[in-house]
């Protein structure tokens, strides 16, 4: 059976890549990826042959693991993170139904929302969601109302691509949005470049997120009502009822 591995190789760290991520990339012909992630392998796969697209060509790159798998090659498609989450393991999927001679294997990872919670503290300890601030593919006026739920129903939020230089001041714009149905001093923090050279973290609260140097490299967590700083750390505590 002609094979694609789909794997998400957490914040890129070697170190940080599960047993089956690592062995699936070490039986790969070929590593296709974002140009980012596959900078991040490092030396152990330099003999590898690598193939990558830029942003936006997702499909291109999809299209070209199908091909190669055709060829008989072992083909590993990496993700930053998780593949399923905001990853390409969906697309492939879709995708893959025009190839059903090949077999999708979905290899998990560790996404940003734990690696980045794990440098914090403990900020999703209780019931959270995530959500990308990216409108490149989602209209902002869906996620503005998946923010106002999410602070309705009092979920931890994590945000994923909170901005960039295309796309400023969004961090700002869902911070107030957020502050219109909650409470502008809740606890927040924000991790950059997690598990990677030059990691930055911060503890802070919703008014002073549209000041911080925030990026698309950055997860930024927003507390519940109910999170709090432990001795430096950020905490959402699940609460525990006293049986009557």
């Amino acid at each position: 059976m002609k094979m694609i591995d789909v794997i998400g190789m957490g914040p890129g760290k070697e170190s940080m890549m599960t047993g089956e991520a690592a062995r699936a990339l070490d039986e790969a012909d070929i590593i296709v990826g974002y140009p980012v992630y596959i900078d991040q392998l490092g030396a152990r796969y330099d003999d590898k042959e690598k193939y990558s697209t830029p942003m936006r060509k997702e499909r291109e790159r999809c299209e070209y693991c199908f091909e190669k798998a055709k060829e008989d090659k072992r083909v590993a498609l990496i993700c930053s993170g998780d593949a399923g989450v905001y990853g390409m393991a969906s697309l492939m999927l879709e995708m893959g139904e025009a190839y059903p001679d090949i077999e999708i294997n979905v290899i998990p990872g560790i996404t940003a929302a734990l690696s980045g919670a794990a440098v914090l503290g403990a900020p999703v300890n209780h019931d959270f969601c995530l959500i990308s601030l990216s409108d490149l593919l989602t209209p902002w006026e869906k996620i503005e109302k998946r923010l106002r739920a999410a602070v309705e129903a009092d979920f931890v939020i994590v945000i994923y691509n909170p901005q960039s230089r295309n796309r400023s001041g969004y961090i700002a714009r869902a911070a107030k949005i957020i502050s219109e149905a909650g409470e502008r001093d809740r606890v927040c923090g924000y991790v950059k470049n997690i598990g990677r050279e030059g990691t930055v973290s911060r503890l802070c609260n919703l008014e002073d997120l549209e000041n911080e140097d925030i990026d698309m490299f950055t997860t930024v967590f927003i507390g519940n009502s109910d999170t709090k700083i432990v001795n430096g750390k950020m905490v959402t505590p699940r609460i525990v009822y006293e049986r009557s």
